[in-house]
């Protein structure tokens, strides 16, 4: 468990950091003031002073931030700010330095990415084995056979195909195109029920290999990352809907028992392994950060996002400490979930 904790807390400053990181080198190029960076919360560890900022790492590793000058609105409206502070630049600098944080979180994602299969390869929808009785039988498909869209989506992966297959669990019917001798065809699969697995299959297996080249690499580093968020995404749906329980939600500690879990299984193969699924945890990891903050909450970087786009749009600022209120407000509920998924991180898990 040791070495598992250890790699957690590699990872959780890789993401973390690459995060707040696009935050600060945007801030300051655009001359404004950061006060503070800072990884974790709660208690500082430990800090120091390097030019006008102040850099400090905190017990707790739930998060970071960079602090700039008057976000928050209050020096504002004591009116103790600089010319460097961060309502004083124009809006859309603003914007481009709270959506940096975000956007760094994809591109570390990407590189990740492009680690991952340019050492392992990819997965290709090409059609492995088709089950005997299934209605992808009954249709005509065959191993061989490469699926290029389903439902008009256009696949790319091996996982493309088993994400759609689980997340059918309406048992819809599913409109497949495939390519076969060069030639484009397309049947609609009507997936069966398997009582055992409680979930809708289409009858194939789908899963080739492909060792890319330098071309393929950037191209499906990309579909790799796109993959990561599109099951992001779904999965939030899913948990808005109901799909998903509050079970299927980890903070801190729920993610230190995966690493763990990889780690074991991992570990038997070499070092090599180990860092290859640790680097696919933090890329999916690096993914979550990007898109949750982009969620157009109050405390996250979507919120603040908002208030930027209504300031352009209507050519003045939302007073300061009305928005510095809301983010407040926001920030005590973030704090208020965070407790509650460690409270179920710690009651699931021990």
């Amino acid at each position: 468990m040791a070495v598992s904790i250890i790699l957690f807390f590699i990872i959780f400053f890789v993401v973390v950091i690459s995060h707040e990181l696009g935050h600060f080198i945007i801030a300051k190029k655009n001359g404004i003031h950061v006060v503070e960076f800072f990884i974790g919360m709660g208690p500082t560890l430990f800090s120091f002073m390097k030019g006008d900022t102040k850099y400090s790492l905190k017990l707790f590793p739930i998060g970071g931030a960079c602090m700039f000058e008057g976000e928050d609105g209050l020096e504002t409206e004591k009116g103790e700010i600089s010319e460097r502070a961060f309502p004083n630049a124009p809006v859309w600098v603003r914007f481009a330095t709270v959506f940096a944080g975000p956007l760094f979180n994809f591109l570390t994602a990407y590189v990740m990415a492009l680690i991952l299969v340019s050492i392992c390869g990819i997965t290709t929808p090409e059609i492995q084995k088709v089950y005997e009785g299934s209605e992808a039988e009954r249709v005509g498909l065959q191993a061989g056979d490469v699926i290029t869209e389903i439902n008009g989506k256009r696949i790319h992966l091996g996982g493309d195909v088993t994400l759609i297959s689980q997340l059918n669990t309406k048992g819809e019917s599913l409109t497949v195109t495939y390519e076969r001798n060069g030639v484009e065809n397309t049947v609609v699969i009507k997936p069966t029920y398997d009582e055992e697995a409680q979930r809708y299959f289409m009858g194939i297996a789908a899963g080739g290999y492909l060792k890319c080249n330098l071309p393929q690499t950037f191209q499906y580093g990309f579909y790799t990352m796109k993959f990561y968020a599109e099951t992001t995404f779904k999965s939030l749906g899913m948990l808005v809907t109901g799909q998903l329980s509050k079970d299927d939600v980890s903070g801190p500690v729920g993610l230190v028992k995966v690493v763990d879990d990889v780690y074991d299984s991992a570990k038997q193969y070499g070092a090599l392994e180990v860092a290859l699924n640790m680097i696919n945890i933090a890329l999916l990891l690096s993914v979550n950060l990007g898109i949750m903050n982009l969620l157009p909450l109050p405390a996250l970087d979507g919120g603040r996002l908002v208030f930027l786009l209504i300031e352009a749009i209507r050519g003045k600022p939302i007073p300061p400490e009305k928005e510095g209120m809301v983010h407040l407000a926001g920030m005590a509920a973030l704090m208020v979930l965070m407790v509650l998924v460690l409270f179920n991180d710690i009651t699931k898990f021990f």
